[in-house]
């Protein structure tokens, strides 16, 4: 049987394990994450002790719970580790988005490496210790992965790279970087997957871009320079590369739901509280129904995205399909989000646009989430090609 947790939000748990981890989670973000986020978001600090005091407990990789430990009964639903997510965002955006891109980081090597491959890495990444970046895009090819250009040339047992990835989070702090690289002329099938450690000779970063949000957090270039690499550090197949990048975005947009979820419901919680305190013309805001109605519609498609990605979830945990579900998902509370925070700083009004409250940065924070893992006119593209009957 389900049961509903929370304190001001309804949680999906089944075990009472799954319900200590939420109250963790909570109580980190609420006690360590909440006081600190508006000061390093302003100077551009990125929390990386705070990473480790995730990962320390067991917050960080827990996708990959069963792993760490050896122990099938030791798995976490998808549906907890997002709803975790989902509370750390709630708290920092940027915090839950790290989370996410290092399990996206991680999942090529722990879906298609060898035996050989997870024996000598899989502790390393999954400690809590170190943080993973992921490399899809470039310059040149965002949407369209497969017009990358980044390429390896095959020297015998080793791969030398070159080529430039965009866009990449954690860029320069990261310990490793999951690299999709050309190594054929196809256009798909010419795609391979690298694991390539921080200090690999040849791997160098671009001055961080200087963003709209999320400016704890770095963003930049990825430059490989004759990067050698021996044969195994590739992931999968040779030509396996991009099933293995999809494989891994539907995941990674799971992530992406869960913390604009987070995100708008921290836009609705700010929204309620200040127009419960607001008084005009004699009476507290939210009692005039232009203001109700907002919230109740914020509440509204708040609730809806977190009932669509945790049905997507509960989907991966038992190994349904789920890709198209990924795509409404990351599609609707990227959106829910982006109203959410928009309107919230609407009711707060002149003072929504000042820094002194935290509306203002959320709304700053949410556009990103409509661009990240797919834009939201690819997530269209991917929903409707999954309506569409197959030719022939």
């Amino acid at each position: 049987m389900l049961n509903w947790i929370g304190n001001s939000v309804s949680r999906l748990v089944q075990t009472q394990r799954d319900s200590d981890l939420l109250t963790v989670a909570q109580d980190f973000a609420h006690q360590k994450l909440a006081p600190v986020a508006a000061h390093c978001e302003d100077r551009g600090e990125f929390p990386r002790a705070l990473m480790r005091e995730l990962g320390a407990l067991g917050l960080l990789t827990l996708p990959y719970s069963e792993i760490i430990y050896n122990d099938r009964d030791a798995k976490v639903p998808y549906t907890v580790s997002l709803q975790v997510l989902e509370e750390i965002s709630r708290a920092w955006l940027t915090v839950g988005m790290s989370m996410s891109v290092h399990h996206l980081a991680c999942a090529p090597l722990i879906k298609f490496g060898t035996v050989g491959q997870k024996e000598r890495w899989q502790d390393t990444i999954l400690s809590g210790e170190t943080l993973g970046a992921y490399c899809l895009s470039e310059p040149g090819s965002g949407s369209d992965a497969a017009a990358m250009t980044t390429h390896a040339v095959k020297e015998g047992d080793t791969y030398r790279i070159n080529g430039t990835k965009a866009w990449i989070t954690h860029s320069g702090i990261a310990d490793f970087y999951t690299v999709m690289v050309r190594t054929g002329v196809e256009k798909t099938r010419g795609i391979s997957c690298f694991y390539i450690p921080a200090d690999t000779p040849g791997l160098e970063f671009g001055t961080p871009e200087h963003k709209m949000g999320g400016n704890a957090s770095p963003t930049g270039l990825v430059h490989l320079n004759d990067v050698v690499l021996t044969s195994e550090h590739l992931i999968g197949q040779e030509g396996q590369g991009f099933p293995i990048a999809l494989a891994s975005l539907d995941i990674g947009r799971l992530g992406i739901a869960a913390g604009a979820v987070g995100l708008a419901q921290a836009a609705l919680d700010a929204a309620i509280e200040y127009s419960g305190d607001r008084v005009q013309f004699g009476q507290a805001i939210d009692q005039f129904q232009g203001v109700g109605f907002m919230l109740a519609d914020m509440a509204t498609a708040i609730a809806s995205a977190r009932s669509t990605y945790l049905d997507a979830a509960q989907r991966l945990d038992h190994d349904f399909h789920y890709g198209s579900l990924a795509a409404i998902s990351k599609l609707s509370a990227s959106d829910a989000a982006m109203k959410a925070t928009t309107d919230a700083v609407q009711i707060f009004g002149a003072n929504g646009y000042t820094k002194d409250y935290p509306v203002e940065r959320y709304m700053r924070e949410a556009k990103v989430l409509q661009i990240v893992e797919g834009t939201n006119q690819i997530q269209r593209v991917v929903i409707s090609r999954a309506l569409s009957k197959p030719v022939g």
